[in-house]
């Protein structure tokens, strides 16, 4: 059994309610969830169950309508927007299904991006980036941009700027669902490396169950709930 020191993230009576139109949507409801240290959880379920909401609000993308979200034992549901922020940069790397590298921007530059607003110097900078790119196998593709590189490289370089300012919890939206299969198993593998040596906490949100596979843990959403668990 856990016990609170290896939660990382614990969310309790977790609901998101939003307006459309004259309409109240509720894409979460009563939602309870442990997420231990160390752990790589999938997520899995249907359009429209909840999961990309449920990533938003523990990364601090978005903020719950009720309920208490931990993080490490402090909670952030209540953090004001600038400070929940400055939380975000430091605690939680995002990884995009389509990458979002900007086109104009080295490999290193994309990576350096999230660095530019600390006070940090140039050199200590470029040693985070160039060990993240290290890490993702890219130290040699530093200085190529993102037209020459190919689909599962820039997922790479994703990574590695989700993993330059050494956050604990990585959350990935659809990390493999632009990728063929060969590079889908390599991201996938890249994955469970980071949780297993560089004991990194990946959240996961996908479709496919071979991507499902590769987590230590597979939870379903269905209609805003949780609804069945499968190790």
């Amino acid at each position: 059994m856990s016990t609170s020191n290896d939660i990382l993230v614990r969310c309790r009576g977790v609901t998101k309610q939003y307006k459309k139109g004259e309409t109240l949507v509720t894409p979460l409801e009563s939602l309870d969830l442990d997420v231990p240290r160390g752990d790589f959880l999938a997520m899995m379920g249907p359009s429209g169950s909840g999961k990309t909401t449920l990533l938003n609000l523990l990364s601090g993308i978005d903020q719950p309508t009720s309920g208490t979200i931990e993080f490490d034992g402090m909670e952030i549901q209540d953090l004001p927007r600038r400070k929940l922020a400055g939380w975000r940069a430091r605690h939680v790397g995002y990884i995009f299904q389509l990458y979002h590298l900007v086109p104009v921007l080295t490999a290193f530059e994309n990576v350096e991006l999230p660095l530019l607003l600390d006070d940090m110097s140039r050199r200590d900078r470029r040693e985070r980036v160039e060990a993240a790119l290290s890490l993702v196998g890219l130290a040699d593709r530093v200085h190529h941009y993102p037209r020459e590189l190919s689909g599962g490289q820039e997922q790479r370089v994703a990574i590695a700027r989700a993993l330059v300012a050494d956050p604990a919890l990585l959350v990935a939206d659809e990390p493999t669902g632009d990728l063929d299969r060969e590079a889908a198993d390599a991201i996938l593998g890249l994955l469970q490396t980071l949780v297993r040596e560089q004991h990194k906490t990946v959240v996961m949100v996908t479709h496919d169950p071979r991507a499902a596979d590769a987590a230590m843990r597979i939870l379903h959403l269905e209609k805003g709930r949780l609804q069945e668990a499968a190790v």
